[in-house]
């Protein structure tokens, strides 16, 4: 069972059953964090800003701008480093594409939580709140509650009497 606090080590064992068969690539792509853009630039052998801006979209989730890989059709098209059913960039690809295993719901929940929504941040709760209404992925650790366990914070957070950090 995939929760918040799983270690990135076991993540990295649950996705590594990756049968390349270019599934989750032929309907999006996973935002960049890290090293990603540095380790896609050296791969590619060209600036980071060349990699930016012929294969990189900046997109914002949960009110936080990200990169993450072009795709050939808007919003959820193939991604374009995608070659046959293979990654072209598969030694150094995202995080978050290592880890999306067909469309493995608990991976992708996991690092939304971990490296993507702020909790600290309340638009991005408000925004973390409709997606789990909308029939987001929860996993253990993902409530609200646990992500703001201040009862009274958490009420002006979503009245919308606290409206920044």
């Amino acid at each position: 069972m995939i929760e918040k606090k799983t270690s990135l080590k076991e993540i990295l064992k649950i996705s590594s059953e990756c049968k390349k068969c270019g599934s989750c690539c032929r309907y999006g792509a996973g935002f960049l964090i890290g090293d990603d853009l540095k380790n896609i630039a050296k791969s590619l052998k060209i600036k980071e800003e060349e990699v930016k801006e012929k294969y990189l979209e900046e997109v914002e989730h949960f009110n936080r701008k990200m990169l993450r890989p072009k795709t050939k059709a808007k919003p959820y098209g193939e991604c374009v480093f995608l070659k046959g059913k293979l990654c072209s960039i598969q030694d150094v690809k995202p995080l978050h594409c290592k880890i999306g295993n067909c469309n493995n719901d608990e991976l992708s929940a996991w690092f939304l939580l971990n490296y993507v929504l702020d909790a600290k941040d309340p638009e991005a709760v408000r925004q973390y709140k409709i997606y789990i209404e909308s029939g987001g992925k929860l996993i253990s650790g993902g409530k609200l509650e646990e992500l703001v366990p201040d009862k009274k914070e958490l009420k002006k957070i979503l009245s919308f009497e606290k409206l920044r950090r």
